[in-house]
């Protein structure tokens, strides 16, 4: 979209700061809306506006986005931890719900398209009958909070479509790794497990090993959210490369040879899942290009770089890349 200006809620955070980016690199002027919780301010592109501030407050928000006027908002602030969800709904709720209406009504309120970062695995759910790779067709039954909340910022997003006319796109991602994911805490296995190995120490394993992911590399998913500006309004696609492969092929890939430490299941995981992707080439024209040996490579020496420089700006999937390639 030419020059226009964006917003990308959660532009510190793992996928939205490699988002900025290549919205940087690209020319776009673009603001930066997160507060921190999550993301982290060495993640911040220095070339983005950056505003300090937590999408539930909704005038902070809308002086912002009526401030800014862009032509897009990428929404991606969440709270996306499954354990926290289960230990405190309402906050869960508050921020994937509330926070999302409140990115609507600005987006309504300037006329932006609203890009949305909903979830795949998280929002099918587990029940007989599923298809596995989940086509954008089959029914959504969360078993977590968190996938509940983000199926109901889709609802919204309708709402607001039918409506208002409000243009919007809903990408739902699969298990999303790559450089910048938080090598710490609960969230991101492929990270923690780097970090692990970086360590020496054996990587935790909650269940038997034998549960699948659709993993995808995140600069293919920015290429899917770059994509989904152009995209029919009102598009669901799911963004995921239809290939699962399980916690024990994961550390295998990473070139993990000891035993991992296995520990109980945790309550709202899933068995399966991997998301269809067949719709994404038809109307984004977006195929994952990153095989998963490539992006765990990318991934470990991203999180060695970090280790290796703390307090400087963490590297990208764009640092990595041209890195390797050099």
């Amino acid at each position: 979209m030419g020059n226009s200006p964006t917003i990308v809620t959660g532009g510190a955070g793992f996928i939205g700061s490699n988002l900025v980016d290549e919205l940087i690199a690209s020319g776009r002027p673009c603001h930066v809306v997160d507060d921190l919780s999550n993301g982290k301010r060495a993640n911040l592109n220095p070339e983005a506006s950056f505003h300090e501030l937590d999408i539930r407050d909704r005038d902070g928000l809308m002086a912002v986005v009526k401030e800014a006027r862009p032509a897009t908002i990428f929404h991606l602030a969440a709270q996306a931890d499954v354990r926290k969800a289960l230990e405190a709904p309402d906050f869960d709720a508050e921020v994937n719900v509330i926070g999302t209406i409140n990115v609507l009504e600005a987006a309504h309120a300037v006329g932006a398209r609203v890009v949305f970062a909903s979830t795949g695995g998280a929002g099918y759910g587990e029940y007989e009958g599923l298809p596995v790779p989940s086509p954008e067709t089959a029914e959504t039954r969360p078993l977590s909070h968190y996938g509940m909340s983000k199926m109901a910022g889709e609802g919204y997003l309708g709402t607001y479509s039918r409506l208002y006319g409000l243009d919007t796109v809903i990408l739902r991602l699969g298990n999303v790794y790559g450089p910048r994911q938080d090598p710490h805490g609960e969230a991101g296995v492929v990270a923690i497990f780097c970090g692990k190995l970086l360590d020496g120490d054996a990587p935790r394993v909650f269940g038997d090993g034998s549960q699948t992911r659709d993993y995808v590399y995140v600069g293919d998913v920015v290429r899917a959210f770059l994509a989904a500006e152009n995209a029919p309004g009102g598009s669901l696609v799911n963004i995921g490369t239809g290939r699962e492969v399980s916690v024990i092929d994961l550390i295998e890939a990473l070139g993990y040879e000891g035993d991992p430490i296995f520990e109980p299941a945790r309550e709202g995981e899933l068995q399966r899942s991997s998301l269809a992707a067949g719709k994404a080439a038809d109307v984004l024209g977006w195929t994952p290009d990153t095989d998963l040996p490539e992006g765990l490579r990318t991934t470990y020496e991203s999180v060695r770089v970090g280790r290796e420089n703390p307090g400087a700006r963490v590297p990208g999937a764009r640092d990595v890349q041209v890195a390797a390639g050099a």
